[in-house]
């Protein structure tokens, strides 16, 4: 059987997409067992410029072939996603795919959500680890995949590469979800673990700077818009929400929460700081919340940077499913097994009747 060619151009070229190409060729004995072909055609950056190859670009030299530039607006970013994934669209035998990584805007979702839509006109397929798109575009941008049979994946966008919607998508079919909550911020989550046995929360916010795991402007993970971009995802994929992270009631951490954190253990308590979402469409509930939970719940056992969903479904009840560790390997893995997923159904599109 002749492989299946996969042609990436990839949008951002931070860590996390760096990891992806490692992991790419870290993988290369899998893929080829899957019999699929994996070649980055093309790479732009922000501040970085671009670079395409129709027969792929070296990823040993790929690094060097992105020079500070002039910052590339949106439209003319947008303009290259167009213009490569509509050019390998016209080879044969090629699929294009969108590998979306740049970081997250809260408030807008942009530039992601306009890097998704170029894409999806060009008749490419798209993965994403940004949240933005899901968690403020989800039904908009479905509804423009579906109009031309392509794929919208998304899986690093929540709790980075645990497979939270394939788990749902792919093994539970016909459940409904009725509900979730979670601990989906590794930040808050380490703080208040730290905080519980007496670490200031300056210095506990320090440490999490220090080991990479907060940004130098921590204000989206301790102010709890993280969290809630997360539980707007979850929401609009499971409860059909249309929600976005402004309109998730939103509570976050600061230098009064050790005590509170304290207080807690102290009664055989956990103080954590939930995302929770129930109900359907317009009627849907979201909220991050610090609240305090009896010591047996499978969201107060988590230490660290550890995370942990509960999702509440019909017919089988409560499923919980829980990373003990996160960070970018595991983000770069959800954008290799989303890359397998739109591989897959590929097959299964053109497989003769």
């Amino acid at each position: 059987m002749t492989p299946l060619k996969l042609s990436l151009v990839l949008v951002g070229y931070g860590n996390v997409a760096r990891r992806f190409v490692q992991m790419l060729d870290e993988s290369r004995l899998e893929l080829a067992r899957l019999n699929i072909d994996v070649v980055i055609a093309g790479v732009v950056t922000r501040r970085r410029g671009s670079a395409f190859a129709e027969d792929g670009l070296d990823p040993a030299t790929l690094e060097h072939s992105l020079q500070p530039s002039a910052t590339l607006s949106t439209p003319e970013t947008c303009t290259f996603i167009s213009d490569a994934l509509a050019h390998l669209r016209r080879q044969h035998f090629v699929v294009p795919i969108l590998v979306e990584t740049t970081t997250l805007d809260v408030q807008t979702g942009e530039p992601a959500i306009s890097h998704v839509r170029a894409a999806l006109g060009a008749g490419a397929d798209v993965i994403t680890a940004n949240k933005g798109p899901v968690a403020i575009a989800y039904r908009s941008l479905v509804d423009e995949a579906a109009q031309d049979e392509r794929v919208f994946l998304f899986e690093g966008a929540v709790m980075d590469g645990l497979p939270v919607f394939n788990l749902v998508r792919e093994t539970m079919p016909a459940v409904e979800v009725t509900g979730f909550r979670g601990v989906v911020n590794s930040t808050t989550n380490s703080m208040l673990t730290s905080m519980e046995r007496g670490e200031s929360f300056d210095a506990a916010l320090a440490r999490m700077q220090a080991a990479g795991v907060a940004e130098a402007d921590p204000s989206l993970d301790i102010d709890g818009w993280d969290a809630a971009a997360k539980a707007a995802a979850l929401a609009n994929v499971w409860l059909g929400a249309g929600t976005t992270p402004a309109g998730v009631r939103r509570e976050g951490i600061d230098a009064s929460t050790g005590a509170r954190a304290r207080d807690a253990i102290a009664r055989g308590r956990r103080l954590k700081l939930v995302a929770h979402g129930s109900g359907r469409q317009a009627d849907a509930r979201v909220a991050v919340e610090l609240q305090e939970l009896e010591l047996d719940d499978p969201l107060a056992i988590l230490d660290g940077q550890a995370n942990a969903l509960e999702i509440h479904t019909r017919p089988l009840g409560r499923v919980v499913i829980t990373q003990r560790d996160g960070g970018l390997e595991k983000t770069a893995y959800a954008l290799l097994s989303d890359l397998i997923t739109v591989a897959r159904r590929h097959r299964v599109r053109t497989r003769p009747a």
